[in-house]
């Protein structure tokens, strides 16, 4: 998503650049040239990557021998950070700058990588404030360019629209389920999400409804949850609106948190995964007090956080039962809502498609 708003932004400015990489859909239909696509690669947690290995290292492979024959103008890295420290030093070698975009989350782990960041990256395209601190040692090689998600958080329409393009009654008071992106995700959260929001819903006149990502599928849904799929709305393609029309919702942690503080709903923020990769990231994850990044950014509990065996149905429910009364409800959404001033100011695609040129100029 970021990747494709920023190749959207270099060709307005440079139509004649050509862009090619690791690219999902979105990238694709801006206009990037795909070495590899994204979906062949994507795992989560370390026993679910095990399956994307190989095609990993088979990309991986690819780009390093096109860093060393076909040298690019300039590498552009967004995130993924084990994959793409190592790719950037290869590029160091190739003579190849690099900048970096959205670089990895160092203060929640492996701050001993900040040093080599730096000596690998010849730009670096912050999105969160307090990154900038981070890097001091890259001095003026490190920009705050905002965070991309004000660019692109908005409702498509008012709640009295949304219910109605999704034809629900004019009073229907909405519980959103955002069970995560990725299949390992749901496998593990679905049930308990639905379970949760079957009881929050009877006991509060709510009506259930997945906010579906575009990297899942109805199939994928059912596979994951049976059944219990069949009383719950599956929206697709509307999920702002539908965040924002909600009272109250359950997600994944991840950039789902950080997109329905931006819009201004409570949440209780969930996540699990399989005891092999929990156990290695309780072992790697240092020096963060939270998982959640609107808590992270608030520096306090601003929202419940749930995680691994604390991710049951009724803990769900006792976490979000308090947030529906309205006195405490408003107070979390006013907080939420006072995150936006923290995250910078719109146009961060822009600003890095700028410093890109200028690399390259």
């Amino acid at each position: 998503m970021h990747g494709a708003d920023l190749a959207a932004q270099i060709f307005a400015r440079a139509p004649g650049c050509d862009i090619s990489g690791i690219a999902g859909e979105r990238m694709r239909m801006a206009g990037v040239r795909a070495i590899v696509k994204i979906e062949d690669i994507a795992g989560m947690g370390a026993t679910e990557l095990a399956a994307t290995i190989r095609p990993t290292m088979r990309a991986f492979g690819a780009l390093r021998r096109m860093l060393r024959r076909e040298p690019p103008d300039l590498l552009i890295l967004i995130d993924f950070a084990d994959f793409n420290m190592k790719l950037a030093w290869f590029a160091h070698r190739a003579g190849v700058p690099v900048l970096y975009y959205i670089l990895p989350q160092v203060w929640a782990w492996r701050r001993w990588r900040i040093p080599t960041l730096i000596r690998r990256t010849d730009r670096m395209a912050v999105v969160f404030p307090f990154e900038a601190e981070l890097y001091a040692g890259a001095c003026a090689r490190v920009d705050f360019v905002g965070h991309p998600l004000l660019d692109r958080v908005a409702p498509a329409q008012d709640r009295a629209a949304t219910l109605k393009r999704h034809r629900l009654p004019p009073r229907t008071r909405l519980l959103a389920v955002l069970p995560g992106s990725r299949r390992g995700e749901i496998r593990y959260l679905l049930r308990p999400m639905l379970e949760a929001a079957r009881i929050l819903c009877a006991d509060h006149d709510l009506t259930p409804v997945i906010a579906l990502a575009p990297t899942l599928n109805l199939a994928d849904l059912r596979a994951a949850a049976g059944a219990a799929l069949d009383s719950v709305h599956v929206i697709e393609g509307d999920t702002y609106s539908i965040i924002a029309a909600s009272e109250i919702a359950l997600v994944a942690s991840g950039t789902a948190t950080l997109e329905t503080a931006l819009l201004g709903c409570p949440m209780v923020i969930a996540y699990k995964m399989s005891p092999f990769s929990y156990w290695l990231g309780k072992m790697l994850v240092r020096g963060v007090d939270f998982i959640g990044m609107p808590n992270v950014l608030g520096g306090r509990l601003i929202v419940p956080e749930l995680i691994q065996s604390e991710v049951t149905p009724m803990n769900l429910v006792r976490a979000a039962e308090p947030m529906l009364a309205p006195a405490l409800r408003e107070e979390v959404a006013g907080a939420l809502a006072s995150l936006r001033t923290r995250l910078g100011t719109s146009g961060a695609a822009a600003r890095v498609a700028a410093i890109a040129l200028e690399m390259i100029a």
